[in-house]
């Protein structure tokens, strides 16, 4: 991936009537990147990628891609294409002519067509399909034709509005790997919508999570997931335990957050800002808690009860409850040497939780 920022987006608003789709919204996307826009329904992403293709205008603010103003330039005119996810596959038409048809207005010869068609073919991984029809294809198959139709005019960006939506949980997960390849071989700036966190994670190289038409953080899908700036993006991507706490700072160099359930956690300054007194939120994944059936001799613990617990093949899911906290505590953990019907954690018997401080995420208070 490339460093220059690519598209630019400056200060976009956009608005239906008295209804406001994107709230001023910020943020470079480099050349070369895979770059996801992950939401829930209604928070805006495709509204925004549909000004990235002149299919909406801005209502304030500007984009820029590759360093020129969009605002007047036609979708056709654009360095863009985009794929949908209803692949939009002509029926009537074999996948060499469906593959080939944004190419019906160049000045090319047949063999020059059919050159180029033969290329997205190898690189898709379907060769020798050009005469196959389009209904004798697998949903894989179409999503890969969508693909190799939108490619084959060389755009500088391409643009993907949930294109593995139609398919199913296997095919999807074979087909974000097949779609993360082609976007290295290819080397061009993709910018994709999804709903989906694990499917965001899995392909992008930063993402911008979104709701209520705002932007609320861009990260890597590792700064996402590990360091969260919001309560909203930090339960947004993947699952999270909250504790209300309040911080209690011990001079200059060292610091507490005193915790409803969890007690006193020592925390590094570098994750605590506010002053002695100030409330706080401290969040914990599922997976950073350890689950022990004896007191451990040291590190940071306390003592809880087992509530629910579910098994869920690779990984099981358990339900703590803690003195000082309402909601049960969520802890997960993988079953490499466990079977389903290991009896260890009965509901109601007593557990220990232990937890790294370095685990710790500090967030400002609701």
């Amino acid at each position: 991936m490339k460093n220059d920022a690519f598209i630019s987006i400056r200060n976009v608003n956009k608005y239906f009537g008295s209804f406001q789709a994107i709230d001023n919204v910020n943020m470079d996307i480099g050349e070369g990147e895979f770059f996801s826009l992950l939401g829930a329904s209604g928070c805006g992403k495709t509204t925004l990628l549909r000004m990235l293709a002149g299919f909406e205008s801005t209502s304030d603010g500007e984009i820029l891609i590759d360093g020129q103003p969009s605002a007047d330039v036609p979708p056709h005119h654009r360095p863009v294409n985009m794929v949908f996810q209803s692949y939009a596959i002509f029926p009537h038409l074999n996948v060499a002519d469906n593959i080939a048809y944004g190419l019906r207005k160049h000045k090319l010869s047949k063999p020059q067509k059919q050159e180029m068609v033969d290329e997205m073919l190898e690189l898709i991984k379907l060769p020798g399909y050009g005469k196959r029809k389009a209904n004798e294809l697998s949903g894989g198959q179409r999503q890969r034709i969508a693909l190799a139709r939108a490619l084959i005019l060389k755009p500088k960006v391409l643009l993907l509005d949930e294109p593995l939506g139609a398919l199913d949980k296997q095919l999807r997960e074979q087909m974000q790997l097949e779609l993360r390849a082609l976007q290295r071989q290819v080397g061009i700036t993709f910018v994709f919508v999804t709903h989906d966190q694990e499917e965001a994670l899995t392909l992008s190289d930063r993402i911008a999570v979104m709701s209520g038409g705002k932007v609320l953080q861009v990260d890597t899908p590792e700064g996402l997931y590990e360091a969260p700036k919001t309560r909203e993006v930090a339960s947004f991507i993947g699952n999270m335990n909250f504790f209300q706490g309040t911080v209690r700072r011990n001079g200059s160099s060292e610091a507490a957050i005193e915790t409803q359930g969890l007690g006193s956690i020592p925390i590094s300054l570098e994750k605590v800002t506010k002053p002695d007194g100030a409330p706080v939120q401290v969040a914990l994944r599922p997976e950073k808690f350890e689950l022990l059936e004896e007191e451990p001799t040291g590190g940071h613990f306390v003592s809880a009860k087992m509530d629910k617990t579910a098994y869920l093949g690779e990984r099981s899911h358990y339900y703590v409850t803690l003195d000082g906290k309402s909601e049960p505590v969520a802890v997960s953990s993988t079953n490499q040497f466990v079977a389903r019907d290991d009896d260890r954690w009965k509901e109601g018997e007593p557990v220990w939780l232990s937890w790294s401080p370095e685990a710790v995420v500090v967030l400002d208070a609701d």
